[in-house]
């Protein structure tokens, strides 16, 4: 028996086969709420850090027992990249967690998972330990404070897949922003990354007379200023990856100042958090992917991957794949111009194949703008992907304040992405709609308000 669907009681327009994962959990508890047994999951990551996450399953002699493995199989892919971690642990199923362990193998159906968080994010093999629910170690979760230091000569860039930005700030006020379309995924040669990056330093450095630090925002998991995992690195082969690895480091000795790259979705969540003037702030950039980052409710980043465009918000079978990892109902099919693209010929609108994905993404903005009905029907099918989003991310994270950014918010969009959602949230979720306040920043905070944030990383 497969995991029990529930139609959506918002529709979205576009998409009449979405079936919201949140909606899935909560009727999946409600149904073992009386015959419930006990289950834990553990994730051990960098630093002894380990996150717990408690649920109840059915009995194993339960008739409806098969529905459990798809139930906790969606958990763990979202905790995988929510949280991270080279370790699983799997409390109160041994049947459970022999089938995660098959499935999350190096041959199983989520060997994506797999090799990245072997190979890739933490250079160790990946492991699924099943115990009782009394041996899955205790949450440890650390944070720590970053950013917010704002004083002299700085440079922040942030480094998106269809564009670059950089501003030169001083003492906290950009006096120079600068936007330049590029197309990094295309390019094998570890060299034409160095030098844009370099370009864009040097053009905020010609406007100041030194710089004091320099702050980096970036797509991918970065650990120590180094791109473990980074879609923007996809045209580089394997063998000259290491030159990436290095190259923030390159950058720092070559400037001669301290240099802090971290994931863009954390400066997200930074940045909102710095406006706002408050904590528990998730951040969400829709723009050539979903970007997402989390400032805690005490003002910590807490070092968790983030990457929400890998995590499953859509359980429907029919469910986009998302491009890279081959998952379905992925965050990046929902909350991203590839949104924009998958849902345009349903909206009876044809996008040029040879132009930059910026100016196909330009192309459908500008009909939005002038007022085409299936342009509108495609912001307003992201609203209501991001209600149920947002509800859904609300069972994993301790959320007070959505900041929305990223390209797809620009202009109208913007407007009908938080109309949308507080829909969904009014009609399905009115608990949340008093506890999560969702913002959408002025236009120019939205378009640069990452690389202001990023410039203010390094300790000087």
């Amino acid at each position: 028996m497969s995991l029990q669907l529930v139609p959506p009681r918002v529709q979205p327009p576009l998409d009449e086969n979405f079936r919201p994962a949140i909606l899935a959990n909560r009727n999946f508890q409600r149904e073992v709420e009386a015959i419930s047994s006990s289950f834990v999951l553990g994730l051990e990551r960098n630093g002894r850090e380990f996150t717990r996450f408690e649920t109840k399953i059915h009995p194993e002699n339960h008739q409806n027992f098969e529905s459990d493995y798809q139930y906790i199989e969606r958990i763990v892919k979202f905790l995988l990249w929510q949280r991270g971690g080279h370790t699983l642990y799997v409390g109160g199923s041994t049947t459970i967690a022999d089938y995660l362990r098959n499935n999350y193998s190096a041959t199983g159906e989520r060997k994506f998972d797999h090799k990245f968080m072997s190979e890739q994010v933490y250079e160790r093999e990946f492991s699924v330990i099943s115990c009782s629910v009394d041996k899955v170690p205790a949450s440890h979760e650390t944070g720590k404070l970053l950013g917010r230091n704002l004083k002299g000569y700085r440079i922040g860039f942030d480094l998106g897949a269809s564009d670059r930005k950089v501003s030169a700030v001083v003492d906290g006020i950009p006096i120079f922003s600068e936007e330049v379309v590029w197309e990094p995924r295309k390019h094998k040669d570890p060299e034409y990354h160095y030098q844009e990056v370099m370009n864009a330093i040097n053009t905020a450095a010609s406007k100041m007379p030194r710089v004091d630090a320099i702050g980096g925002s970036s797509a991918g998991i970065y650990i120590d200023n180094r791109p473990m995992v980074a879609s923007l690195f996809r045209g580089i082969p394997q063998e000259k990856f290491a030159e990436v690895k290095n190259m923030f480091l390159r950058i720092r000795e070559e400037m001669g100042a301290p240099l802090e790259v971290i994931n863009d979705g954390d400066v997200t969540a930074l940045a909102g958090s710095m406006s706002i003037e408050d904590n528990g702030i998730l951040g969400i950039a829709l723009g050539s992917s979903e970007a997402a980052g989390y400032v805690n409710t005490e003002g910590h980043i807490m070092g968790w991957l983030n990457e929400l465009a890998f995590a499953p918000i859509d359980y429907s079978p029919n469910a986009p794949d998302e491009e890279w990892s081959g998952d379905k109902g992925c965050g990046a099919s929902y909350f991203s111009q590839q949104c924009v693209f998958r849902l345009a010929p349903k909206a009876g609108i044809e996008i040029p194949a040879n132009v930059t994905d910026a100016r196909k993404l330009k192309i459908v903005q500008e009909k939005l703008e002038a007022g085409h009905l299936g342009a509108r029907k495609i912001w307003e099918s992201m609203g209501i992907y991001l209600g149920y989003g947002i509800a859904h991310y609300a069972d994993f994270y301790n959320i007070k304040h959505v900041l929305v950014l990223g390209r797809c918010t620009s202009g109208r969009g913007g407007e009908l992405l938080l109309e949308g959602a507080k829909k969904v949230l009014e009609t399905e979720f009115p608990e949340l709609l008093n506890k999560i306040v969702l913002h959408l920043p002025d236009e120019k905070v939205r378009r640069v308000g990452q690389s202001v944030a990023a410039a203010s990383l390094p300790v000087v």
